[in-house]
Formats: C-alpha cells, structure tokens, sequence
C-alpha cells in the first residue's frame, strides 16, 4: 500500500494567524522516539535523530532530506508550517492538539513545514487536500467504493465549459462519468457535514453538474469523509443553507457518495471503512432560515454602558456570547446584531455599539421538543440545570443554559426578559472559538442532536 509522505515530524497546534499558515510547536525529541536509542523510524520510512542537546530545526533553514538523510527536531521548536486547507475547521484547531507535519523541500519556501493531519479524539485526520484527488482515484481503481467497481479513471482535471472537473471516470461501455472529489472535516460523534464554511464555487459545481447529467453526462460528487466513525452525512445547512439546498435539490439526480476512511500515522493509502447514509428526511424538517444563534463579541476594557431601560451596567472586559433566536429571517437577525448603527430595540443593541463582532453561530433547528433529542443524551454533559426532560423546552433556553456551564461569567437578566433564564449573555476571558469546550456545545445543537432523529 502507498505511503503518501516519506518524513512526518509531531507538533502541536499553537494558533492561525491566517487561512493557509499554523503557528505550530514541534514536540520534544522524547515524545517523538523511544527511550532506548537515539534513532528510530517516526511515522514514516526516514529516519529522525534526537539527542538531549539537539539543536531545533531552524524556521529559516530550509530542510531538504534523502532517504538516507536525517531531520533533527526538538525542544519545542515554534516554527509557521504552511495549511493547504481552506476550511474553517473551527472543531478540530484547538491549542495543543496534535499535527503532522512534512519538511518542505523548497529553498525559497515562505514556510519550512507543511502540515498533513491533526488529531481528534485520538483520530488520525487527513487535512491535505493535494491529495484528495490522488486517495480517491486509489480508492476507485482498487474498486473499494461500494457500487462504483465498474468505473476506472482516465483524466485529472477535466474541463468541460466554465466548470474543472476533479476526475474523469470510464467503463467497458465508453462512458463518462464526471467526478467531483471533496474532503470533509466536520464531524460529530456520529456524523459528518459539508461545507464547515460557506462555498458558492461548490454550490455552482453542484448545479453545473445537475445540468451536464441532463445533457446526457453521467455526473457525481464523492465526499471523503475524513473520520472512520462517521455514520451519516449531511451537507452542512447551518453553515451555508444555500449549498444545503441546491444539494438537497440535485442529489437525487447525481451519482454521488460520502464513504468514511480511515487514517493512521502513517498516512498510508486508506480503505474505506463503510459508506455514510444520507437521512434527507432531516433537511426537509431542518434546512429552514430558522433557529437559534450565538454572537461572540469582543469588549476591549472594563466599561459601564446604558441598556436602555434597564439603565447603566458595568461589564468585564472579554470575549461575550449573547445567545438568541429567530423563528424566520435567521440569517437577517444575524446579519442586523453585526451592525452598529440601527434603532435600538433589543438589549443586544446597546451593547454591541461598544463592542467588536468576532462572529455569529447559527443553528438551523425547527425546535424538536428536547425530551426528543435526550433520548440519546442521558445525562446532558454540557447541561447541569437543564429542566425537567418531559417538559418542552425551548432551543434558545436550552443553549443559553449549555453555554452558561462552561461561560466564565454572565450579565444577570440580560436578555432573558421573555423567559426564565438567568441570562442570555455570557463571558469569557479567552476567544470562544478557540476554546473546546464551547466549540463542544456548538456540535452538541448542531449535529449530535440529529441522532436521535435519523436513528430512529
């Protein structure tokens, strides 16, 4: 079976200072190989040399290695690694996670390491997408694909009119079959979604290839799914409601699949672990301009502020998570609390003129009576004070009291004027986002939940 890189060094996620660059720190030469010896294959088939007194990789030197050559790595080195991913992956990139990385082999390379994977849950995931095309066309030619053994690949890169085409597929008969390859990184207990950040590129593909199946092409879409334990698959109507729906409208009429693969540290070629299955019946109930959303907002210094009738407040300097709903428009009551000049009406309004937006969570529910979801959530993790489960309780609620668990402080009666809750708003000291715990309780609404809906 091919392995796909030669030399992998460990490190540890740090931050993203943007899209396609990771702050990382390599790992400790101890973590990396065994006590008895100085060397040992890592990961790979080169070999990596540590010693107690190694000198780290430096980020301005270039590290270029033969089969017989060695890489040193170590001391927790920090160095930028280049992230050919484009993806939000907001669930997976979280301070001190594990990532692999590959020494670049590039003089004039802006970055010296690429990185390759990341942990989760003790899961190897596959973050390049170089190599989305070349997993898939092993896949196909070795016929591990469920219903797709007939097909072989004859092209990369296909064009046909406006539209680039990841694969082109044949048979015995002479046709064609249009292929589009995704990688998908958003995953749940149980689930995987797609798109984690909005695509209009991939919504046209989507449409263009409805359109070239009726022009007697045969056209699909094949979602790598990164996470062996995934068992459904949805595209991601919380995120990007529009790709949902024009998915939700082509899917019936294209040849298209979503398998989970599983990866080891060795990043060698995967097999397909089995295929996910597609519960449309949860986008006809679910993929609405509805439900519940959080706004993460930043307040710079300690400050008093007026909030309208209920007069001055002071406020902690942090990161805030104001919590709402909206039971139509969602995207527009979104888009309206990102503004700072409107008529003031909501407690939310007052507050936001002093704040900066970092950015808005939706969750797309059409409000599923929770003694329906805690069917498969028994205890709530997340939720300690969650009322009585034969009681209907509202999303908005429920997500307030999930978010205050793990909220560091709130802003008492904020908010909440409509509802028993103590608040709707909340504080932390570090950015949410970037903070397990409330990521946690964004899949917990947006995707866990759903299990208790599609195993049904």
């Amino acid at each position: 079976m091919k392995v796909l890189y030669d030399t992998i060094v460990k490190a540890t996620y740090v931050s993203r200072p943007n899209r396609f660059v990771v702050n990382v720190q390599l790992i400790d030469a101890e973590d990396c190989f065994d006590s008895s010896g100085s060397t040992r294959t890592v990961l790979g088939h080169k070999q990596v040399v540590a010693y107690d007194n190694a000198v780290p990789v430096s980020p301005s030197e270039p590290v270029a290695v033969s089969p017989s050559e060695t890489v040193t790595v170590g001391h927790n080195k920090t160095v930028l690694a280049h992230l050919p991913n484009p993806g939000r992956m907001w669930e997976l990139l979280f301070p001190g996670v594990v990532m692999y990385l590959v020494p670049h082999n590039k003089p004039d390379a802006k970055t010296q390491y690429r990185v390759v994977g990341i942990e989760r849950d003790g899961q190897v995931i596959m973050l390049d997408t170089n190599y989305s095309n070349d997993v898939a066309q092993h896949l196909i030619e070795n016929q591990l694909i469920p219903g797709w053994e007939q097909w072989r690949v004859v092209r990369r890169e296909y064009t046909v009119g406006k539209s680039r085409f990841d694969l082109l597929l044949t048979n015995d008969k002479g046709e064609h079959f249009l292929l589009e390859v995704k990688s998908c990184t958003l995953f749940s207990h149980k689930g995987a979604m797609f798109p984690d950040a909005i695509t209009e590129r991939g919504r046209k593909h989507l449409i263009h290839l409805r359109e070239l199946q009726d022009e007697g092409y045969h056209t699909g879409v094949l979602f790598l799914v990164q996470w062996n334990r995934a068992q459904w698959f949805l595209p991601d109507y919380h995120t990007d409601l529009a790709f949902a729906k024009t998915f939700q409208d082509v899917a019936p009429h294209l040849d298209w699949k979503a398998v989970a693969v599983a990866w080891d540290e060795t990043f060698t070629m995967p097999n397909v672990a089995h295929e996910c299955v597609y519960p449309a019946h949860v986008l006809d109930s679910e993929a609405y301009d509805e439900g519940v959303y959080i706004m993460i907002m930043h307040l710079g210094e300690d400050k008093d502020i007026e909030i309208g009738s209920k007069g001055l407040m002071h406020f902690r300097a942090g990161y805030y998570m104001y919590v709402g709903s909206a039971k139509a428009n969602l995207t527009k009551r979104m888009e309206r609390h990102t503004r700072k000049r409107k008529k003031m009406h909501w407690h939310l309004d007052y507050f936001r003129s002093h704040c900066d937006m970092i950015a808005g969570v939706p969750i797309r529910t059409s409000g599923y009576p929770l003694e329906m979801w805690g069917m498969i959530h028994e205890p709530y993790p997340s939720m300690p004070s969650m009322p009585d489960p034969y009681n209907e309780t509202s999303v908005e609620c429920a997500l307030a009291d999930a978010i205050s668990a793990i909220a560091e402080w709130s802003v008492p009666q904020f908010g909440s004027s409509d509802c028993y809750c103590e608040s709707h708003l909340f504080g932390m000291t570090h950015n949410p986002i970037h903070t397990k715990a409330f990521m946690d309780v964004v899949e917990e609404f947006r995707m866990n939940q759903l299990d208790a809906i599609i195993f049904v």
